[in-house]
């Protein structure tokens, strides 16, 4: 979710909402406390296409503390008993980045360093209190809240992105070093690391991600190597997580009585458990391993049939193993019930080619950035009941694409990897997602996008047949290595224990990740029993035997009768065998477990979710 920072805190929050958006500035207070799914819904998207970009209400004010006592006497929700005087606390409204997770008002503090952090975590124990860090919420998944809790729940969200965002770069390191703040944001990090000459293999595409929110969720770009390149120093084509060399968390320390700061080496077992924690653990601090930053080459493509695209495995022609294996960095956007996708591909490219654009900043694809009044008629006719409109929609996202890459002469562009590997922003279109990762092997990698697109699209036609357009968003696809401790500069580095990416110990032959992700509107009509279909199929045809199915834990997964993450038997069996497949004991999903809880005996950092996925 996009919130700026204010580091000055203002004396009346709804004020400064009114100043800088009147358009979504109304208080909380105002809300439709009974409003039902399905209007929220419809509501949602109103006012963000009204406002020009799918982003919902506001959520910046902030009831400052001044005035907490007069907001108990209105018969508000009551502040937290013997909170630390001197930390900031407030009332703010928290939203996930699909709107489906909308919460008016919860207690918020912003801690100045990782000393107040660590205050605010001994006084939730104390008190019987949980602690939920807060980034930008730019997550789909309620790892964090649950839609149902408010301030009324003794929870305090732990404001991370205002204070805790400092960078020590240490160039000179073996490997070049970065030391970091949970709160320091991918696009500044980036853009500091640019200016020293070092970067990441690659990253995820919005830059409005806290590094702490990447970490605990085992955050990721797209690539692997190329035929005959060669991993660079510093680099990993695993998930963010894997370049990590040592993080600072708040955990228990028994010999003290107290939670207290606490730095874990990558080659210490317990570091295992907090490289992907999910929410699980409050990590403060994170010193990732890089290597030199590299000028790319990104073409986009939006000429290419999806049926040579996804073709069988063995076929001739423009396949996606052919530019995998040629360039190494691929994603595709197929958008529904049309023939191309908008295929991207990044290469390793050291000199500006001939007739080909330099990038000098990143977000280079301003026409995927921004709703147009044509999209927005669509996407209002689509939520206000007419999913008949769904393949006039996807027809028109492609045509803005194609004719928008030329517009901005966004076809052929080269610059440094940030300034490539960035391209979502806040405004860009809010959808809700499903999402998965397939373990398997380079070799099996277009067997697995072509019996997966073939799937989905049998499946949309089926559901078309019947006059239903469960999913109007696209299909994206991108490829990433695994989490390899020999891509880490570091003796005896573990390997994160939770981690989607994490490489499968009896199957050393896998050594990539497909992730799979399916994008609509939130709420659309069928979408969840659709969603659930597709699960079902991905846990079955990937089960093992060529391939292994895990959820990508910021997306939507555990479809069942309430929708998604209310599977009890995926959330309870299937996931955590996923993680046990192919693992030594000692070494898998239970070990993890055992480690977080160890730390945090009093379940300080746990949600609804997580109390059910790691009890």
């Amino acid at each position: 979710m996009s919130t700026p920072n204010h580091p000055d805190r203002p004396r009346d929050g709804r004020e400064l909402a009114r100043a800088q958006h009147p358009e979504r500035a109304e208080p909380a207070e105002q809300a439709e406390p009974t409003e039902s799914p399905e209007a929220g819904r419809r509501r949602f998207i109103a006012q963000a296409l009204a406002a020009g970009a799918v982003a919902a209400w506001w959520p910046a004010f902030r009831i400052e503390a001044a005035r907490i006592e007069a907001a108990v006497r209105a018969g508000e929700c009551a502040a937290p008993p013997g909170f630390p005087t001197h930390i900031a606390l407030f009332r703010q409204a928290y939203e996930s980045w699909s709107g489906e997770i909308r919460i008016d008002a919860m207690w918020t503090c912003s801690p100045r360093d990782p000393a107040e952090v660590v205050e605010v975590v001994n006084w939730a124990a104390r008190n019987g209190y949980r602690v939920r860090p807060r980034g930008m919420n730019h997550n789909w998944s309620p790892l964090n809240l649950a839609p149902t809790q408010g301030c009324g729940d003794k929870v305090v969200l732990l404001d991370t992105a205002t204070h805790l965002k400092r960078v020590r770069i240490e160039r000179d390191a073996q490997p070049a070093r970065v030391v970091a703040q949970a709160g320091v944001l991918m696009q500044d990090l980036l853009a500091q690391m640019k200016q020293a000459g070092l970067g990441f293999a690659h990253v995820p595409a919005p830059g409005d991600l806290t590094l702490g929110g990447v970490l605990a969720i085992d955050g990721h770009g797209t690539a692997v190597p190329a035929q005959g390149e060669t991993r660079r120093s510093g680099h990993s084509y695993g998930s963010l997580s894997n370049l990590v060399l040592a993080l600072t968390a708040v955990v228990w320390d028994a010999g003290q009585g107290a939670y207290a700061l606490r730095t874990f080496r990558r080659d210490e077992a317990d570091c295992a458990a907090f490289l992907v924690h999910l929410g699980r653990a409050l990590i403060v601090e994170a010193t990732l391993q890089a290597g030199a930053d590299q000028r790319l080459r990104c073409q986009s493509y939006v000429n290419i049939a999806a049926s040579e695209l996804f073709a069988a495995p063995g076929s001739a022609g423009r396949t996606f193993a052919s530019f995998l294996d040629r360039s190494g960095r691929v994603e595709t956007i197929h958008f529904p019930f049309t023939g191309n996708p908008w295929l991207k591909v990044w290469t390793p490219t050291p000199s500006l080619p001939p007739l080909v654009r330099e990038a000098v900043a990143p977000f280079n694809y301003p026409f995927s950035d921004s709703i147009s009044p044509e999209l927005a008629a669509l996407i209002r006719d689509v939520n206000l009941g007419d999913v008949s409109r769904t393949p006039a929609l996807g027809a028109l996202q492609y045509t803005l694409v194609a004719a928008g890459l030329v517009f901005t002469a966004g076809f052929d562009l080269w610059g440094w990897s940030s300034d490539l590997l960035l391209y979502v922003k806040p405004t860009t279109l809010r959808v809700t997602a499903n999402g998965y990762a397939v373990i398997t092997s380079r070799a099996n990698v277009q067997r697995v996008v072509h019996e997966f697109v073939g799937y989905y699209q049998a499946r949309a036609e089926a559901y078309r047949a019947q006059g239903l357009f469960p999913v109007n968003g696209p299909v994206e696809i991108r490829v990433t290595g695994l989490d390899r401790a020999g891509e880490v500069g570091m003796a005896g580095a573990v390997e994160p224990l939770l981690s989607a990416a994490r490489p499968v110990r009896e199957r050393p032959e896998w050594d990539c990740a497909v992730w799979l992700d399916l994008l609509t509107l939130p709420g659309t009509p069928q979408m969840q029993a659709f969603y659930r279909e597709v699960e079902q199929w991905v846990f079955a045809r990937f089960s093992g035997v060529d391939a292994l199915a895990r959820v990508e834990w910021s997306k939507g997964w555990g479809y069942g009768a309430d929708g998604a993450w209310s599977d009890a038997a995926v959330i309870g069996q299937g996931i955590p065998q996923s993680l046990r497949y192919g693992q030594s004991v000692g070494a898998d999903w239970d070990a993890a477990r055992a480690i977080l809880n160890r730390y945090d005996p009093a379940r300080v950092y746990a949600s609804p979710l997580l109390d059910r996925l790691l009890p």
